[in-house]
């Protein structure tokens, strides 16, 4: 009677293995479809000098995110590539749209994507705020642009601004393909709540006195393998332009 019953557990382990396993397979593979808009709906002029196209990749939570990719015109050989997210609440056909044609401008590869819950991207319910989740979708970004074949691998980097800031620098932080980190940040977080919202203290001080401590605390890697740089206040695509080049030059 106990080898019956040790059998019949057997069994009945198996079998809920075998249906936990065709669960997992079926989430991974039934991605959402989601309904794109295809004509240029940004909030800025479309560049002739880039090439633009939607895309779309998926996170390790199963949520199907969108993307705006833009390429320099005519461009050959595999590409530095710059994965764009933020600000806080906006959509990629706002501003991480405009940071990433600019930089495509300037000779880079570049998705701006919608975040989990936002935009045309999946999740449910909407607008929904999860670090955990938007960090991995930094990661999701650098998985899609992987799979190009006109990105050079050893030349990815990603750009956070606002609040995306946060997100992108926990991303680079565990993520050792990510090899250069900008964040368009309006105020040193950090910095407010320990001296106040009307801090008034210089950003050249600011960068001397902590650039270089802040390298080695988010960069548990070695400098050449995830050159980190911050661009607190450069809300200017131009400049982060050249920051990211310098970044990936770096390399």
């Amino acid at each position: 009677m106990k080898h019956i019953t040790y059998i019949c557990c057997l069994l009945l382990t198996g079998t809920m293995m075998f249906t936990s396993c065709k669960t997992d397979n079926q989430q991974q593979t039934n991605m959402e479809t989601l309904q794109l808009t295809h004509e240029w709906d940004k909030t800025f002029p479309q560049s002739d000098k880039v090439e633009h196209a939607k895309v779309t990749f998926h996170n390790r939570y199963g949520i199907t995110l969108a993307a705006d990719l833009y390429k320099p015109l005519n461009s050959k050989g595999r590409l530095a590539a710059i994965a764009v997210s933020g600000p806080y609440g906006a959509v990629k056909e706002q501003v991480s749209g405009r940071y990433a044609q600019t930089l495509a401008e300037r000779g880079f590869l570049t998705i701006a994507f919608d975040p989990s819950f936002y935009g045309e991207s999946s999740g449910e319910p909407r607008y929904l705020t999860s670090p955990e989740i938007s960090t991995d979708d930094f990661s999701a970004a650098v998985d899609y642009l992987l799979t190009r074949q006109d990105v050079d691998a050893e030349r990815i980097g990603i750009l956070g601004i606002c609040g995306w800031g946060g997100f992108a620098l926990n991303a680079a932080a565990v993520d050792t393909r990510i090899k250069a980190t900008v964040t368009s940040t309006m105020y040193d977080m950090s910095r407010v709540l320990a001296n106040g919202y009307f801090d008034v203290g210089a950003v050249e001080s600011y960068f001397s006195q902590y650039f270089c401590r802040n390298m080695e605390l988010y960069t548990p890697h070695s400098a050449t393998e995830n050159c980190l740089l911050y661009a607190y206040l450069l809300n200017d695509a131009y400049i982060l332009a050249y920051v990211l080049r310098t970044a990936i030059s770096l390399l």
